[in-house]
């Protein structure tokens, strides 16, 4: 008999519930007082809708009724109250405050941590309202909805998308260059945006023919961070160039932010870009401390509702549910560590065993930390010293447990990095540890493969990273079935199990070797220095760490080929 619920789903308890319960009534006559009323969607959406909502955090449950039609569990309430909008309340020109409970169904494809699939989404929708006014009264409902559900030591990071669309636009680049920054922001590697915006190589600048002066912007902007100050330095960067779009308007509801929540911890931070294409003025996000991911989000979104009809202003927010409890039971617990006298934490870091490892203790002692044990840790995996916490991990795991927050930052291969497709902020590129991978198959045998794949549609491809290899091919437009292998992925052509594979080499000498030739590149890794999107925001010492790993990584010269220092 199957006692157990499907993966991503589980069963409420009645302490549990009742807590639930508490913080949604809590909640909910918050925003019933602030002149909200309430709505609800269906579970079911047409996959249109979904389609139109443009960029989401993850993949919808689909699949089609008996109709034919082809369906969505709804991933995000927000998109159906714009659907809802224009198809139901397409007349109403007053304002529309909306509030709403709702579960919402995610399908986190390629996770690289178990992730619930199951939701409870909290959140409001202010159409036809517009103004700065409007966008900082929702920040501070939601730090007083946060506050209600017992989250204290939050972190609310706002910024505008405005300067960076302006900035974008009119660049000169063309539309493969900006949805290349669009990618890199979307996915927190700000590395991948130093190398798309670097005006001293100017090759990818050059190519996309974008004018230097903006491509430097773009960089320098979605690295500004800080407090008040920080929206002055936005402006230096941007107005120069005609592109101080929206600046004015954050430098205003920043103020009025903090005049009516005095104790807020407000960050402005431009890096809070992940959903460019869905927001179109401020964006905000909340963070805890002592979770690994936001609670929660928000912002303008006034492209959405054009999407199904006429465009009209709209603003909002929504946080998870589940998140806020396991934030409040948190701060709870470390309330009590304090009143007991526990010192303050260090930080988290994974650290690589193998190949990355001695480079990535002498890089973490160039920067001045106590590596002392690190090098020799027997059979200890935690090596704890007066600078950090040390967790030792095989690079392919390091991205789990950033992501997680188990670490707050760590070091691996970009390799590793692309196949977990982990939710982490890549900082810096450490330089060392340098690889390619590779397309290789036997010598000799590339007509007999053409004929097979015309013949068949599609090929065999081994290797250890079934991710990295189905990117690549998806994105050359082969068919490619992959079969997964640990090892010895040589053998897999040599007899006959795959017609080709993707592997990592540095020199190709086991590829010469074992009668193999390369027929093309993938990508190149070198190692990667990334934190948890949440710890980052939330403990400045990462982001210091970062700065310090970076500079130290162009002070240093690698040897591709041998690894190590020359």
């Amino acid at each position: 008999m199957i006692q157990s619920t499907p993966t991503g789903f589980r069963d409420v308890l009645p302490d549990e519930a009742t807590e639930r319960e508490r913080i949604t009534r809590s909640v909910q006559d918050l925003f019933a007082h602030k002149g909200f009323r309430p709505i609800e969607t269906p579970t079911l959406e047409a996959m249109d809708v979904v389609d139109a909502g443009m960029h989401l955090p993850a993949s919808p449950f689909r699949f089609f009724d008996s109709q034919g039609e082809l369906l969505a569990m709804r991933p995000d309430v927000t998109l159906q109250v714009a659907r809802m909008c224009s198809a139901r309340l397409r007349q109403a020109d007053e304002p529309l405050r909306l509030r709403y409970t709702q579960r919402v169904f995610r399908e986190m494809e390629g996770a690289a941590q178990a992730t619930p699939r199951e939701l409870t989404q909290i959140g409001v929708e202010d159409i036809n309202e517009d103004g700065w006014q409007v966008d900082a009264s929702l920040v501070a409902l939601m730090l007083q909805a946060l506050g209600l559900a017992g989250v204290r030591d939050v972190t609310m990071a706002i910024a505008t998308v405005a300067p960076l669309r302006a900035l974008l636009e009119r660049s000169g680049g063309n539309a493969a260059w900006v949805q290349a920054v669009l990618a890199a922001c979307h996915a927190s590697d700000f590395v991948e945006l130093a190398n798309l915006t670097d005006v001293r190589a100017c090759v990818a600048v050059d190519a996309a023919g974008v004018a230097p002066a903006y491509a430097k912007a773009v960089h320098d902007l979605l690295h500004v961070r800080g407090g008040a100050d920080a929206i002055e330095q936005a402006r230096a960067i941007a107005e120069p160039l005609g592109c101080a779009d929206g600046l004015d308007a954050l430098a205003q509801a920043y103020t009025s932010i903090q005049e009516m929540c005095p104790d807020a911890r407000l960050l402005v931070d431009f890096s809070v870009m992940s959903s460019f294409d869905y927001y179109t003025g401020l964006v905000f996000e909340a963070y805890s401390p002592h979770l690994g991911s936001a609670l929660g989000s928000g912002g303008r979104y006034d492209n959405m509702l054009a999407a199904f009809g006429a465009r009209r202003s709209a603003a909002g927010f929504a946080f998870s549910l589940e998140q806020v409890m396991a934030a409040a039971a948190a701060e709870a617990a470390e309330a009590a560590s304090v009143r007991a006298g526990d010192p303050d934490r260090k930080l988290r870091i994974a650290v690589p065993k193998g190949a990355l490892n001695a480079d990535a203790i002498a890089s973490l002692q160039a920067v001045g930390f106590d590596v002392t044990g690190l090098d020799d840790p027997g059979r200890q995996l935690i090596i704890s010293t007066p600078s950090a916490d040390y967790i030792i991990v095989r690079p392919s795991d390091a991205p789990a447990f950033v992501a997680t927050g188990a670490a707050d930052c760590g070091i691996c291969g970009r390799d590793s990095l692309l196949e977990s497709d982990a939710q982490v902020v890549q900082l810096a590129d450490l330089k060392f540890g340098g690889c390619r991978f590779v397309v290789a198959e036997l010598a000799g045998t590339d007509a007999e493969i053409a004929e097979r794949y015309r013949r068949l549609g599609s090929l065999r491809v081994a290797t250890k990273y079934p991710n990295i290899a189905r990117a690549h091919f998806a994105a050359a437009g082969i068919q490619a079935d992959i079969v997964r292998l640990n090892g010895n992925i040589e053998l897999a052509p040599m007899t006959g199990l795959a017609d080709r594979i993707v592997d990592i080499t540095a020199t190709g000498t086991t590829l010469r070797e074992n009668d193999l030739v390369i027929v093309d590149e993938v990508l190149s890794s070198t190692a990667r220095f990334f934190a948890n999107p949440s710890k980052m925001r939330t403990d400045a010492r990462i982001v210091e760490l970062a700065s310090a790993l970076a500079e130290h990584a162009m002070r240093v010269e690698y040897d591709p080929i041998a690894g190590g220092t020359r």
